[in-house]
């Protein structure tokens, strides 16, 4: 692909050509997949999608050029046709971005076209981040986004002695994308490539070194750069089923409420656990009233219904049917609509049996059914201090509630 003469496009450069050994085994980072999608394949959706008009160009290791085009399959076929040829990254960062940017240059990029520069490993940058960071390269030359930073930072000797406590206020934590002008960050790569200075960190270092006055704007908490297998699990807690839940902005919450009396038996249903008991619960189902609280309070938050509706107790189908149908049919109805169930908070009240015992177990098969994370997954047990008929040993109760979030 080249760029036309005179066409002042956006392009984003995106550096993919690390090994991340942080990271743990699994091969690089940038390829590993984050919620059944490679870590590269959402940065470039991010970046591409923000920018219509934008192209863009990755930085890879000469051995992932079959990682690479795996990364990019998934795209639309309208993203990928904005994407040029790889280039191959060098020893350092500042190597493989200056590589980068002679490959644009080879393309046809202006001088005046604004470039930013971002980490492969960084897929939620957001729209408003990319926005200001081309009005910087546009009107400044030159910028980064940098955070706040909020813990006290010690400056140490080699022994470990503090030998200063900067002012934090002027402190910022950089991230990228980092914004220049085409001309100005090519040029100052070039010259720091011909100096032999191959030791500066970020490209901002590169255009300060250089003598261009570099600027700061707002960056953003969420932009995190996934370095560690933390960071993976923590990114991985943004994802419902693939899908992260800030694309799903319509938050409704919805309660449940259900009461089973007890009858004979030896055991009781629980959130889907079986639970030895020397009674049982009555109902035409299996009289799990954990699922019942729950299953209400997600059509609820649909305003679908209730339980009754969907399944009613005079329709003989349902007579001593487990109840993890009625819950797996409230969460495909919402699905069905776009969305996801993002969190589940349940009260169980009763003297007996002991909930604690088998809190665990129930939360897990809760989570099995619904199809969510175990920490998005409340489950909490009471008693009602011998008052009532939960008091009276005469049956369970239990509430609860259901957070959804709908396009």
């Amino acid at each position: 692909m080249a760029l036309h003469e005179h066409d002042d496009r956006a392009l984003f450069l995106v550096v993919a050509a690390g090994r991340g050994a942080r990271a743990g085994a699994g091969g690089p980072k940038q390829y590993r997949e984050l919620a059944g999608r490679q870590v590269l394949t959402r940065t470039l959706e991010a970046l591409l999608g923000a920018e219509p008009e934008a192209h863009a160009l990755v930085v890879i290791h000469r051995d992932d050029l079959e990682f690479y085009n795996t990364a990019i399959a998934p795209l639309p076929e309208i993203l990928r046709a904005r994407l040029h040829a790889p280039a191959f990254g060098g020893e350092t960062r500042q190597d493989s971005v200056c590589n980068g940017l002679e490959a644009l240059a080879a393309a046809g990029a202006t001088a005046a076209a604004p470039v930013l520069i971002h980490d492969a490993a960084r897929p939620f940058v957001g729209i408003d981040l990319i926005r200001r960071a081309l009005d910087v390269a546009q009107k400044n030359g030159a910028g980064v986004p940098g955070v706040s930073v909020t813990d006290t930072i010690k400056q140490t000797a080699e022994d470990g002695r503090i030998v200063a406590t900067p002012d934090r206020a002027a402190l910022r934590a950089v991230q990228t994308p980092q914004a220049f002008r085409f001309e100005l960050i090519l040029g100052a790569h070039r010259a720091a490539r011909d100096d032999g200075r191959r030791d500066l960190t970020d490209d901002a270092a590169v255009a300060e070194w250089a003598g261009h006055c570099v600027f700061v704007f707002a960056g953003e908490a969420a932009n995190i750069k996934l370095t560690t297998q933390e960071d993976f699990l923590q990114a991985e807690k943004k994802f419902v089923d693939g899908k992260m839940l800030n694309d799903l902005p319509d938050v409704r919450t919805g309660q449940g409420f259900d009461v089973h009396a007890f009858g004979e038996g030896d055991h009781v249903w629980l959130g889907g656990v079986k639970v030895a008991h020397e009674r049982g619960l009555v109902g035409h189902s299996d009289a799990d009233v954990l699922l019942h609280a729950i299953t209400d309070a997600v059509l609820g938050a649909i305003a679908s219904g209730d339980i009754g509706a969907h399944f009613p107790p005079s329709d003989p189908q349902w007579r001593g049917a487990s109840s993890d149908l009625f819950l797996r049919h409230a969460v495909e109805l919402v699905s069905a609509r776009g969305g996801k169930v993002a969190h589940v908070d349940a009260t169980l009240i009763c003297e007996k049996p002991k909930v604690g015992p088998h809190r665990d177990a129930i939360r897990a098969r809760i989570a099995e059914v619904m199809q969510l994370p175990l920490d998005r997954v409340a489950v909490k047990a009471t008693t009602s201090e011998h008052l009532g008929f939960t008091g009276r040993g005469e049956g369970i109760a239990a509430l609860a509630m259901a957070t959804v979030r709908l396009p």
